[in-house]
């Protein structure tokens, strides 16, 4: 018998950036396992250039990647959710879409790549610490025996993640 897919949806006010690139890191380096989206509250439409860049370089899949909005996902007929994880503190603090099928949330704040003022260059460093503390954070996540904890448990687990720091 085959193990379950996790379905897992990253949220971000603008999804041009921090949830972008969870998406990224979670559907390449275990596709497996999980399928990831993500969506923001506001999207901008259109995915930060020094982020897309780093993806490229770091040889994650850009096809498909748009930035989108969370509604997408609280309609009929949209994946059904196993995980919805918030990585910046403005969509925490946002009244979320009722999900379908009730799915466990936990909050991940990363410092947002969209957001930072400076030049190209280190506004590039910036991205790739970004992406190194998302991808901790997500390999933590993937490591847990989701199947065998009870909800309460991997709910403190979940949150333990979001307080972890690289």
């Amino acid at each position: 018998m085959s193990e379950k897919i996790y379905t897992v949806l990253f949220l971000c006010t603008g999804n041009s950036a921090r949830s972008v690139m969870a998406e990224a890191i979670l559907n390449r380096d275990l596709s497996g396992k999980f399928r990831a989206f993500s969506a923001g509250s506001q999207p901008k439409g259109s995915i930060d250039p020094t982020v897309l860049a780093l993806l490229k370089k770091t040889n994650y899949p850009t096809e498909g990647l748009r930035s989108k909005s969370w509604e997408e996902f609280a309609r009929p007929g949209a994946p059904e959710l196993d995980f919805v994880f918030t990585v910046c503190d403005n969509a925490a603090g946002e009244v979320c879409p009722v999900w379908p099928g009730q799915p466990m949330t936990a909050h991940w704040g990363v410092p947002d790549p969209a957001g930072f003022h400076g030049g190209e260059a280190e506004k590039a460093v910036f991205c790739g610490d970004v992406m190194r503390m998302l991808h901790n954070r997500i390999s933590i996540f993937s490591a847990l025996p989701i199947h065998s904890l009870n909800r309460l448990s991997l709910q403190k687990h979940l949150d333990e993640i979001g307080k972890s720091r690289p």
